[in-house]
Parts: C-alpha cells; structure tokens; sequence
C-alpha cells in the first residue's frame, strides 16, 4: 500500500496513540469495520493502532509498543440473481497484523515482498517472532514501516436488510434509554405536581381572594404577585432586543431539530449516516429562519422596538456570526497543520451563500410578518413609573436562581446525553431517534415548567424583572451541558496533542450555546403565557 519513515517526534506520537488505546474506523458500503472473533464471541468497531506488551513477555525493563500494520479484510456479501442484479455487501471484517516485513530499498508498485504479495510467500499471521516494534535502529535510525493489506470475499446468506443486526441488537445500552426516559418522565411528574399544586391551590387562592376585595382599604393592603400588575408586563429594563432576537433564534433551532427528529422516525433520514444528518440539520434550520423572525418580532413589538431593520439584521446575523466565527478561527488551524477534518474554502462559500440566498430572506419574511401583526394584548396596563423592587433573598438572586433552575433541565437529559456524546466523539451508533423524540419533549415540558415555578416565586417576592430571569433560568442548562463536556473529556476521552483538545471544545461550546438558547426560549414564552393567564383571571383596577 505504502512505505513512510517514522522517527523522532512522529515516533513517539505513535507510541502515544498505542499507550493511549486509540482505534482506526473505516467503512465499506456505509458498515463500519468490525474486528469480531465467534470463537471468543465478541465484535468491536474499529481496530487499533497498534498494542502494548508488558515486560513479563518481551523479557525488555520496559513496555514494548507495537504497530498493526497489515490488514487483511474480509466481505461478504450476497448474490441472487433471482432478486436483484449485482451483489449486495452485508458484512466488512478485519483482522490487524504486526510484522516486519522485508523491505526492499527500491519499491514501487510493482515491487514484490517476500512477506506479503511473493508468489510463495506464508500466509501474514500475528507472530511474537515477526511483531513490528515502535522504535528506532539500533543507532537511532528512523523506522521504516510498510502497510499493506489482503481482501478476501466470502459469499453469505445473510440479508441486506439484516446486515446491521451484529452493530444494533443485543447492544448492553438498550435498557438504559428506558430508564432514561423514566427518569426524564419522573422529573416531568415532579414539576408538574408543583405547577398542579401553585395553579390548583395557591394561585386559586389568591386569585379568589384578590376578586373578593371590595374596598379601597382591602384593595390597598393587597400583597403577593397581584402587587406588581402595574409593571408585569414592563418590557424588560435592559436590551430587550437583544432578548427578543435570543427568543426567535431558540425557537428556530428548536422547531429544525424537531423536524429532524420527525423526518429521521419515519425514514427520510438515516441516522447512520452522520454527515447526512448534520447536513440535514443545517438545511432545515436555515429553512426554519421564519420561525426566529416571526417570534423575534412579535416579541419586539411588544417590547416597543422602533428600529425593526436593525432588529430584523440581528435576528438573520447573531447566532450565524458567533458559530461561523469560531468555526473559521478553528478551520484556519487545522488547514494549517493539514488536518483531515479541515474543510474547503469552497464549503464555507456555500454555507455563506446558503445564509444569504435563504436563511436571511426568509428572517426577513418572518419578521415582516410579525410586526404586521397586532400587538400582543395583555389584560394590565403598565404604571409610567416602575416600582421599585424590594431586596431579595440570596437564593432567588442570580446567578443562585440561575444555577438551580438550569439543574432539572439538564437532569432530563443528562443519560441521554451521554449515548449521543459517545456517539459524537467515540464512534458510537445511535439510531433510538424515538427515545430521542420523546427526550426532546420532556426537555421542553420541563424548562417550561421550571420557568413558570421560578417566576412564580419571584413574583410572589415582588419583583416584577422577570424577563431575563425566565430567559437565563431555563438557558443555564448550557451552562452545565458544557460542564459535562469538561467531565467527559477528562473522564471519557484520551485525545493526544493540543490541537484536538480545542477542536472538541470549540464544537460542545457551539453545542452548549444552541442548548441553551432552545431552553431559555421555552423559558421566556411559557413564562409570558403563565404571567397573562393569571394576570388575566384577576380583577384589577
């Protein structure tokens, strides 16, 4: 296949790679490659780079280092004439070798190896004898390394449609999606309890108390959230665009992965395929920018918001600026040390075509239609001079509030994630788009619900600045999402070298702000819609 020359700093990279037990994943007809054994009764994607030997078997005073580099593979595949032309692939093997194989100065393609390719040469097989060792010459010269590699086809009766079942079924995970889900569920049940018991009990309560008031003296020594009526529905003290267009754009990332969810349950995408699901994800979220200038835009109305060009500008531009921005200063890097995972300039001039021939258009749309559209109604009118806000208790004043009420959303979550976090970055399979469905509803069932308890006690305190509260209450579950990243790197992943360090923080940071801004829109409009019904069944004068 090919002859490099490893020394020096390369070298002990490699050696590095081996201690540290990365694998090489390939794939043939979309299978990912499999190292399995029937005798020993186990499957493993991926192969390793290499292995290490103890001191025990090399007789050496330290650990020895060894590198695979033959590969022999083996397909399978199905042929029926009767139903299908061709063959149809349904199995991709492989079985990794170390050895050293006798090389000769002058290769070429044509070049025969007395190891490998030689009309009588020996089958390649793992021997301790011919193990190919990470380590240089005797007198430190470089070491030369040879890949190569033999398939073998074998024809089997396995179905196409079968040829998954070794990946999927039987996996020692698929119970604990169920439990996830019923722990997301019991965390849902406790919310709504608590929402049942404020709206049931306490807020009937007040309510019919508050209704029953007949006199000026009664009406004077009101007290509770009935308190604020006149500044409830204040627009918010500080950058309250800012806050309508965070809304919009978390109402835009959530409506495209809920279309994403849909189109992957009933099989217009296939989550095997990852680079088709993000491409996937991308397309629809530009395709949803409506939605974020429809609702960033009825919001800033009734905000009071007179510049809707500059509103309208953030809204197509904010979050699109912040990820390409850190995307591009990422890429950069990466072109520079020639990563694979670099992408094309070609590529970042179609995404930038792609946000201006679409996403901003239909931003554009949205907003024109929601400004078009009547001003919320709300049933009280805001007092000409705001009240003023008592002093606070220390745990209902951020960033406290914040840190408790971004914990519950994230504990819905926090198993699934991990499924789909070895599947980012440990090149895991997740398919259960199902499970994956019914988290994302009770993700949204409970950053509504924390945001409606949360406001409740505030207002109850009196404090009637609970526009960014119900933001950054629900929108701190990002905060711990990218924690967990912290927690999974140290804990889950041995990355060697700075730069994949960076790599993988810059995508969870870009991760962790879209998961917080879905929450803290679910946040801002539930507790919008709780503050008017309430409000609304109160006789205020």
């Amino acid at each position: 296949l090919c002859q490099i020359n490893v020394a020096g700093k390369k070298l002990r990279w490699m050696r590095k790679l081996v201690d540290r037990q990365y694998r090489i994943n390939l794939k043939f007809d979309d299978l990912p490659v499999l190292m399995r054994s029937k005798e020993l009764n186990y499957a493993v994607r991926g192969y390793p780079v290499g292995f290490m030997a103890p001191p025990s078997h090399t007789g050496l005073k330290s650990d020895e280092f060894y590198l695979y580099n033959h590969l022999k593979f083996t397909i399978t595949y199905r042929e029926a004439a009767s139903e299908f032309n061709g063959i149809r692939i349904t199995g991709f093997d492989v079985h990794p070798v170390s050895i050293q194989h006798n090389i000769e100065k002058s290769l070429t393609p044509e070049s025969t190896i007395k190891t490998c390719n030689a009309p009588d040469a020996p089958s390649v097989e793992n021997d301790p004898n011919s193990y190919l060792p990470l380590r240089t010459g005797p007198v430190g010269e470089a070491l030369e390394v040879l890949y190569s590699y033999e398939v073998k086809w074998v024809e089997s009766e396995l179905l196409w449609s079968d040829r998954w079942d070794v990946y999927l079924i039987g996996a020692p995970d698929d119970d604990i999606h169920f439990f996830a889900i019923v722990n997301s569920l019991m965390i849902v049940l406790f919310l709504t309890g608590a929402i049942g018991t404020i709206m049931i009990r306490t807020l009937r309560k007040d309510i019919a108390g508050y209704n029953e008031m007949q006199t000026l003296e009664e009406a004077q020594e009101e007290t509770g959230w009935k308190l604020v009526h006149g500044d409830i529905f204040r627009p918010p003290q500080h950058s309250s665009m800012l806050l309508s267009v965070a809304v919009g754009t978390g109402a835009q990332i959530g409506m495209a992965f809920l279309i994403t969810m849909i189109c992957a349950i009933v099989g217009l995408l296939n989550p095997m395929k990852k680079g088709q699901t993000l491409t996937a994800i991308i397309i629809l979220y530009v395709l949803c920018g409506s939605v974020a200038g429809y609702v960033s835009a009825r919001l800033s109305k009734f905000c009071d918001n007179k510049s809707w060009k500059e509103h309208t500008f953030l809204t197509a531009t904010a979050l699109p600026s912040v990820l390409v921005g850190m995307f591009t200063i990422l890429n950069i890097f990466l072109s520079m040390v020639g990563a694979a995972t670099a992408v094309s300039f070609l590529t970042i001039i179609v995404l930038f075509l792609l946000w201006v021939c679409v996403s901003a258009p239909l931003v554009f749309a949205g907003s024109f239609f929601g400004f078009r559209a009547a001003k919320i109604d709300v049933p009280t009118k805001t007092n000409q001079i705001a009240r003023f806000v008592p002093e606070q208790v220390v745990y209902a004043t951020p960033p406290f509030s914040y840190l408790i009420g971004g914990i519950l959303p994230f504990g819905a979550v926090c198993i699934e994630l991990f499924f789909i976090m070895s599947a980012l970055w440990l090149h895991q399979i997740y398919y259960v788009m199902g499970f994956l469905l019914a988290v994302l509803l009770i993700l949204s069932a409970t950053c509504a619900e924390v945001s409606i308890v949360m406001t409740y006690l505030q207002l109850c305190a009196e404090n009637h600045r609970w526009w960014w509260d119900a933001f950054f209450n629900s929108a701190s579950a990002g905060v711990y999402l990218f924690a967990y990243s912290l927690w999974f790197l140290a804990s889950r992943l041995d990355l060697v070298g700075f730069l994949p360090v960076i790599v993988y923080l810059t995508y969870m940071s870009m991760i962790s702000i879209c998961f917080g801004l879905f929450c803290g829109s679910i946040g801002v409009l539930s507790s919008f819609f709780f503050v008017r019904s309430i409000y609304g069944a109160v006789k205020v004068d």
